[in-house]
């Protein structure tokens, strides 16, 4: 199920870093400290690699979702 801007706003820290996946690769990461990432997973090479879209709320889901289909 794709995230909405609800969901994300009420995501609160645990005691470890925190996924909510979009699909597609796309996730939001919520550090213990409460930073709240974009970040893109995929392979290269037989390799998992990742890339930083910046930092909730600066960068909205829909920026997120477009730097994604653009990567």
């Amino acid at each position: 199920m794709p995230l909405t801007d609800t969901k994300i706003r009420t995501a609160r820290p645990q005691d470890k870093p925190l996924r909510l996946f979009d699909g597609g690769g796309l996730y939001l990461e919520v550090s213990p400290s409460g930073g709240k990432w974009w970040r893109f997973k995929y392979r290269f090479d037989h390799k998992e690699k990742r890339l930083s879209f910046g930092v909730y709320p600066a960068v909205s889901l829909k920026e997120a979702r477009a730097k994604k289909r653009r990567s």
